[in-house]
């Protein structure tokens, strides 16, 4: 079987697009999955990580491969790594909505984080409304949620009024996440037991299943 593909996109700026992929990819390698990242936001923030993290463990380090390249390069390098991997997690940019829709064209699963608030919520239509015109699967996942917040509940709300596919598991807005961003790792390495590695644990799982 060929390599599923994840595109986390969100034409909202802010929402954590690259720390969830992250995160994701790192927790799927350290559960024994081929895991490649291909980054086409020109930001370049995930070839960064990874260019510190090649620097801190080495290259070979729970066989994680992450190319940058141009958005319009996207369908024939999915192409390939489909060969070659278990999973491909696209990272895309905010607002470039070209090169996000080749990237949710040549996705199995359109991931989309969203901010636990109306304003983010709203801003999120156009995202899911991309991923429909391509008939690509979609998930939202409530990002940087806050404990005890009743905006996430009336967020979670506006999307199950919606009709959109949110998913169960969420991600808090936890210091863990971006601690082991700075070390080059994931909280599946540096964290597992924590409360922030049991959600990124579950989203994976979640994610998964849903990808058979």
């Amino acid at each position: 079987m060929s390599g599923r593909v994840i595109t986390v996109a969100q034409q909202k700026g802010g929402a954590g697009k690259t720390t969830v992929a992250i995160q994701l990819g790192v927790a799927f390698a350290v559960g024994g999955r081929r895991v490649a990242m291909l980054d086409i936001d020109p930001q370049g923030s995930l070839f960064a990580w990874f260019n510190a993290r090649r620097r801190r463990l080495g290259d070979s380090e729970n066989g994680l491969v992450v190319q940058g390249l141009s958005g319009w390069r996207i369908a024939s390098e999915v192409r390939r790594f489909r060969q070659e991997f278990d999973l491909i997690l696209v990272d895309t940019p905010p607002r470039t909505e070209s090169e996000a829709r080749a990237a949710i064209r040549a996705a199995d699963l359109t991931l989309i984080p969203c901010q636990p608030n109306a304003l983010d919520v709203w801003a999120t239509a156009p995202t899911i409304e991309l991923a429909g015109g391509e008939a690509s699967r979609a998930l939202l996942v409530l990002n940087r949620v806050p404990p005890r917040s009743r905006a996430a509940e009336a967020a979670q709300e506006e999307i199950q009024k919606s009709g959109w596919p949110l998913a169960s598991a969420q991600l808090g807005n936890r210091q863990a996440f971006a601690a082991s961003l700075g070390e080059g790792r994931g909280v599946a390495e540096t964290a597992a037991r924590s409360p922030a590695g049991q959600e990124i644990e579950a989203l994976a799982l979640e994610i998964a299943r849903s990808l058979g």
